[in-house]
């Protein structure tokens, strides 16, 4: 496996980690976007098949199921990363003793969750889904009897990314599951059918994701085959001293976009929070590069960290961070400008999400300009400052959010996340730098900062100033950043950085050449 490789020589400097790290976030990028292309398919044909108030609905369901499995997974995804690069696979190995012990609480808190949601559906569903109709109940029943599959599902995909190359992770996480949903709600949709048929066709797909997953994971881990899947004593403690810290944080990274939904739909009405949940997908949409980055490397930084190897950790975090900026900060400047062209997308009712839209892009230029300084805290085993980074996030989110929803609606809910947003990502790098003690920011991250800014700022200009904010506008703005792109592949320079990433990815002789360089300060820790 290429996230279980031998340890690093010598004087490398972290130059062997970044170039696996190379080839891994690549993987996750490609299906990230695929992913991201296929989400926006899905929000459309939400938005256009069942209207503001239905779509509110639709999206508070999916905040139902999506907060519900966070907190019956009680961290043990993240549990699962941390602990299986740091385990033998195979008949002989030890890692296959993990599963029960990640499996058997959250499964059974699923259960008990599902049943609780089940009974309680008739009298949550005028709370939690205003505009479902009277559809309500039953929408809300089978969002809550989904919650055990779902959670399976969740904990599955983590050990798939641990025991297989990132191929067979992306091919569940980020095409089955994306690609199967809209064509699944829009045939129910199509079909004439309402909320309920709607979101059976979201749900269908975590099945068949648990399937594959379950098929995936049974051959490196041995199971089957004469692996033994008793844990000892010590398997419980170790496990669940990490993954108990998490298991708070796990709910609120997870519902962080859905609270806001379901706040939204308690303080403001259904319409609300149908502009909000359109607005969401798009800034979420935006992050999944970051994402992609993310599952790529854990396993890796887990292994590194386990081993004191700082400097290589640190190496790996800001050669992803620099790519995840220089592919997700266009995104987000381009949704700040044009909010109203993106909105109109969903139609005409969308539209009055506009200021929501720009402070939430902005809001997510600090998320991903820190990088994933949550994966060092985790995968370093320091599940705890996660949580308080994640809590004063929460905290700050909801304050305002009861205070600013009931007068300005979505566009409070936009204000009241960004807040949060802003407050946990800068308390996670405050505490990643601590914890790593190796600089998380380097040169090559400012001026890709730059350059990404004045150039995303060239176009967006030229397309104001030609279009307008509207789809017009966007298609100018969009020409003009091809073109430039275009025109820098001309450029020596360029060409050669192109060159020397293809070299990492390939891990052809050379590549060593084209890795980071590690400064002085951070060498031989």
């Amino acid at each position: 496996m290429e996230d279980q490789a031998a340890p690093s020589p010598a004087g490398d400097d972290g130059s062997a980690e970044t170039r696996r790290s190379a080839r891994s976030g690549v993987a996750g990028l490609l299906g990230a976007a695929t992913s991201g292309l296929f989400g926006f398919v899905l929000a459309v044909v939400i938005t256009r098949s069942y209207g503001p108030a239905g779509a509110g609905a639709f999206f508070a369901a999916i905040g139902v199921v999506t907060v519900a499995t966070a907190i019956c997974t009680l961290g043990a995804e993240t549990g699962l990363m941390w602990a299986l690069p740091r385990r033998s696979t195979g008949v002989r190995g030890d890692a296959a003793r993990v599963l029960p012990v990640a499996l058997i609480p959250p499964l059974l808190t699923g259960l008990l969750v599902a049943g609780a949601g089940v009974l309680a559906a008739d009298a949550l569903a005028p709370r939690l889904l205003r505009g479902s109709g009277a559809s309500g109940d039953a929408l809300l029943t089978v969002t809550f009897a989904a919650v055990p599959v779902v959670v399976t599902m969740t904990l599955l995909l983590a050990a798939l990314r641990c025991v297989r190359p990132i191929r067979a992770y992306v091919g569940v996480q980020f095409l089955l599951l994306p690609v199967a949903r809209p064509v699944l709600v829009g045939a129910a949709a199509l079909a004439g059918g309402g909320l309920l048929a709607g979101m059976t066709g979201w749900l269908v797909p975590a099945a068949l994701a648990l399937l594959a997953c379950l098929t995936l994971v049974a051959g490196p881990l041995g199971l089957g085959r004469g692996a033994t899947l008793r844990p000892r004593r010590a398997d419980w403690s170790t496990f669940w001293r990490f993954a108990l810290p998490r298991a708070a944080s796990a709910a609120i990274d997870a519902g962080s976009m859905w609270v806001g939904v379901l706040l939204t739909s308690v303080l403001a009405g259904p319409a609300d929070a149908g502009v909000f949940g359109a607005v969401g997908r798009y800034v979420l949409a935006g992050q999944l590069a970051m994402q992609g980055l993310r599952v790529a490397v854990s396993p890796q930084l887990s292994r590194l960290l386990g081993r004191g190897e700082r400097a290589a950790a640190a190496a790996v975090h800001r050669q992803l961070t620099t790519w995840g900026l220089v592919l997700s900060w266009p995104v987000y400047l381009l949704l700040a400008v044009f909010a109203l062209a993106f909105l109109q997308l969903f139609g005409p009712e969308f539209t009055a999400g506009v200021p929501a839209m720009t402070v939430l892009a902005l809001a997510m230029l600090v998320n991903t300009g820190v990088g994933n300084v949550q994966s060092l805290l985790l995968m370093g085993g320091r599940s705890g400052l996660h949580l308080v980074a994640t809590v004063a996030g929460l905290t700050v989110t909801v304050s305002l959010g009861l205070w600013l929803i009931p007068h300005h609606g979505a566009t409070g809910a936009a204000v009241a996340w960004a807040a949060g947003i802003a407050t946990e990502n800068l308390t996670a790098a405050g505490f990643a730098r601590s914890v790593v003690r190796e600089p998380l920011f380097d040169a090559a991250m400012v001026r890709a900062a730059t350059g990404t800014i004045a150039g995303v700022g060239l176009a967006a200009g030229a397309g104001v100033l030609v279009g307008g904010r509207g789809l017009p506008g966007l298609a100018v703005a969009l020409a003009v950043l091809l073109t430039g792109c275009v025109g820098m592949l001309t450029l020596p320079r360029v060409r050669a950085g192109i060159r020397g990433t293809m070299r990492q990815i390939r891990g052809g002789d050379n590549a060593a050449a084209a890795a980071e360089p590690t400064s002085a300060s951070t060498r031989g820790r």
